[in-house]
């Protein structure tokens, strides 16, 4: 995530949490505690959350605001109680971790879309993560601050890395920084979701495949990205559980002419548009137009971009 605005009394920072797409998702069968094991070509993308804190006195309250940022290309209903969020929860556990109350204010603007793979609530918990470890003096080491990321999410440590590009594996605990790529992306939002538990649920009574982890290395390797070669395990689940995903996806696929594929469990899609932003910007709007039907009013295309460099703050 980025560093920004932070006061000189260091008592207010501002942070940018980035989106990410799963470029390429290789998933295992169930371990022993029924944990899919994973290997993903994760990416940053330049869709993001602002998230706000302020240190307040030792003796204040701690104060919390969800809302939608007016960017944002869907919108749904801010519906979950305010300590299920993982921001919030984030911060409730540094609390925890460090055994006394660390009052903030918090404000959270939101841009990335809930629940469609994109791990917008992962990146809020690793932003929070951050700031609060900064802004009180906490100085708990970063591979501490990635053992209680995991606790709240298989993604957040990737989010609290500076590198905007890696192979994460096993259950979300190992991360490998790849170089950065560069290609503009065309983000397509159903306005339906794909819940993450069903769609490995429905992984689990597919006909067993190999574990490509190998595939994953070598495509992250690259110098580029080679968006014929990308593949997402999880891609038939999130189908079987959102049927409506698989006309979608086709029918986006002939708009664009080239592959388009699923983030995550879903229900995102998203297309690789190596010719840059111009040309992302146009094929939204005629993927917007070609599917936002009578049956789809509510679907959305967005043109952004992946991160092309580190973090630095």
């Amino acid at each position: 995530m980025d560093l920004q605005d932070a006061s000189p009394n260091r008592r207010h920072t501002r942070r940018t949490a980035r989106a990410k797409v799963n470029l390429a998702l290789a998933v295992d069968k169930p371990n022993a505690e029924a944990m899919h094991p994973i290997c993903s070509w994760m990416a940053r993308i330049n869709l993001a959350d602002d998230l706000h804190i302020t240190r307040l006195e030792d003796d204040r309250l701690s104060r919390y605001a969800i809302r939608w940022h007016d960017e944002a290309p869907i919108k749904t209903n801010i519906d979950w109680s305010i300590t299920a969020d993982l921001a919030v929860r984030a911060h409730l556990l540094l609390e925890d971790e460090t055994a006394r109350r660390l009052p903030v204010q918090l404000r959270l603007d939101k841009r990335i879309p809930v629940g469609g793979g994109l791990g917008g609530g992962s990146a809020d918990a690793a932003a929070t993560l951050s700031a609060v470890n900064e802004l009180f003096d906490l100085n708990i080491p970063h591979d501490r601050l990635a053992q209680l990321a995991l606790t709240l999410g298989s993604d957040v440590p990737f989010f609290l890395s500076d590198h905007p590009t890696g192979i994460v594996s096993g259950l979300g605990e190992s991360f490998e920084p790849t170089a950065p790529v560069s290609a503009a992306l065309v983000l397509i939002f159903p306005a339906f979701g794909c819940p993450t538990g069903p769609v490995y649920r429905a992984f689990d009574n597919l006909p067993a495949a190999s574990f490509r982890a190998d595939t994953i290395r070598a495509l992250a390797r690259a110098d580029s990205i080679d968006s014929s070669q990308l593949f997402n395990d999880l891609a038939p689940a999130a189908e079987a559980v959102a049927p409506r995903l698989t006309p979608l996806r086709a029918r986006a696929a002939e708009v664009a002419r080239r592959p388009v594929h699923i983030t995550g469990s879903g229900s995102t899609m998203f297309v690789v548009c190596p010719e840059g932003a111009h040309f992302a910007a146009d094929l939204a709007d005629d993927i917007q137009s070609a599917l936002a039907d009578d049956t789809n009013p509510d679907l959305r295309a967005h043109a952004t971009s992946l991160v092309a460099e580190p973090d630095i703050g």
